[in-house]
């Protein structure tokens, strides 16, 4: 069995149980008093079925120094911050800027209009005037130790293209659907410093909670940066700054099983890569990690231009699952551009002809890289090898039939498209989630 909490199929459907898909009566806004608070259990922070309350509060010449300092050098300093979610109260929590190249378009003053979870979008223009709009990685025990909520303490505020973000929602379901780790998400109205509220999607930051949820056994998880590479740079930990960062036992810094692999898939030959590549990774997650990534035409993956992608090191195994990261490109950027597949959905809702390429493998994994990416060299070698992109084409033609043929993939989105109509339509008009979800609905045919 693959180093998933269950087996790849069970893992999955057991996730979108504990989710809860069915849209529930009632809704969350002010059901909760305001409190400090250290712990709470079974808070629901990622109740998919609910449209959650979040406010930050924090001070503006404090926030002023935070963009300064990214506009001056792209550091992401910490910003001190009161978060309240449901009715919830977290003083001392900390928010820092979190993304790369949605961060890119970041201006200081020009404020453009907000937007809701659009943020932007990823190479989009972003203005510091709308802190609201910003994609930010929250921590509420950053200042405050213990500070959690129903076991959480962080997570990620994302930006989209879309006004919906329902894309990277329906993707990050069908990912886990395939047994493979992902992160839960909820829809979210948030708002800074009593500001008006904008339809954000929330979702988990892969640490130690997350590692210890996903994955049954010891390990280390390394996160990929945007800037760096697969390359093997050797076995000094200082050649991989700013290439990985290590997000799990942080006190206990160990990039050592990370070099060795990189130098496996880096120096190994053909024979002994196509014969020893089991023992260093899991291959048939990694399979349906790229199948489940051209399903969903996500251009902004492990070969994509943002490099995204973590790795996660088995101790007792010895082995890596490459894990997936950053969806907010899925489904063909929806108007984002860059889909190496064949683009986004034109008008009218209808992907690219021939896009799907249901199990003939001539979609952008023909090779890796192409249009808008570039080179991995553990998928161009992965690919290479016809044993391994056999097993990657299998996957393909299974995972389409058992996520879209089946209906699933329909029944996520219409379920995740329900709960903005019915608890987000002052954010969100009915006509624009109709109109994102038939984008979306397209490519499962």
């Amino acid at each position: 069995m693959p180093a998933h909490t269950l087996s790849r199929r069970s893992f999955g459907a057991a996730l979108l149980g504990a989710v809860g898909l069915a849209v529930a009566a009632g809704c969350s806004r002010g059901s909760a008093s305001a409190s400090s608070t250290t712990a709470t259990a079974g808070s629901g922070l990622f109740d998919a079925t609910q449209v959650h309350d979040i406010a930050f509060t924090f001070d503006q010449d404090a926030y002023d120094k935070v963009i300064d300092a990214y506009l001056n050098d792209q550091s992401k300093e910490w910003l001190e911050a009161t978060v309240t979610i449901d009715g919830t109260t977290f003083e001392k929590a900390g928010l820092r800027l979190k993304g790369n190249s949605t961060l890119r378009g970041l201006t200081k003053s020009g404020a453009t209009a907000s937007t809701g979870n659009r943020g932007g979008g990823p190479g989009g223009s972003i203005s510091a005037e709308n802190p609201q709009d910003l994609p930010w990685l929250v921590r509420l025990d950053k200042y405050t130790a213990g500070q959690a909520l129903g076991g959480y303490s962080e997570f990620v505020v994302r930006s989209n293209n879309t006004d919906s973000a329902l894309n990277e929602a329906v993707a990050l379901e069908l990912l886990a659907l395939a047994g493979l780790a992902t992160q839960k998400s909820v829809s979210t109205r948030l708002s800074v410093n009593g500001g008006s509220e904008v339809l954000r999607l929330v979702i988990e930051n892969p640490g130690d909670k997350w590692d210890a949820d996903n994955f049954p056994s010891a390990g280390i998880l390394y996160k990929a940066e945007s800037g760096g590479d697969y390359s093997y740079r050797g076995d000094d930990a200082d050649s991989y700054k700013d290439v990985f960062d290590q997000e799990t036992d942080s006190d206990n810094p160990n990039l050592a099983p990370l070099a060795a692999f990189l130098k496996f898939i880096n120096e190994s030959d053909d024979a002994t890569f196509a014969a020893d590549l089991g023992k260093h990774l899991d291959v048939a997650a990694f399979a349906d990690y790229l199948a489940v990534q051209e399903l969903i035409k996500n251009s902004d993956d492990i070969d994509g231009p943002g490099n995204n992608s973590y790795l996660r090191y088995t101790t007792d195994k010895d082995q890596f699952t490459v894990v997936a990261w950053d969806h907010n490109l899925a489904f063909g950027g929806m108007g984002g551009g860059g889909n190496r597949g064949g683009g986004g959905a034109p008008g009218g809702g209808q992907p690219p002809a021939g896009g799907q390429n249901p199990g003939g493998g001539q979609g952008r994994r023909n090779g890796g890289g192409g249009p808008g990416g570039r080179s991995n060299i553990l998928v161009t070698r992965f690919n290479a090898d016809k044993t391994f992109k056999a097993s990657y084409d299998k996957a393909l033609t299974d995972l389409k039939a058992s996520l879209y043929t089946s209906g699933k993939a329909a029944s996520i989105l219409q379920n995740r498209a329900a709960v903005l109509t019915a608890k987000a339509s002052d954010l969100i008009s009915t006509d624009t989630v109709t109109s994102e979800s038939a984008t979306i609905q397209a490519y499962f045919a």
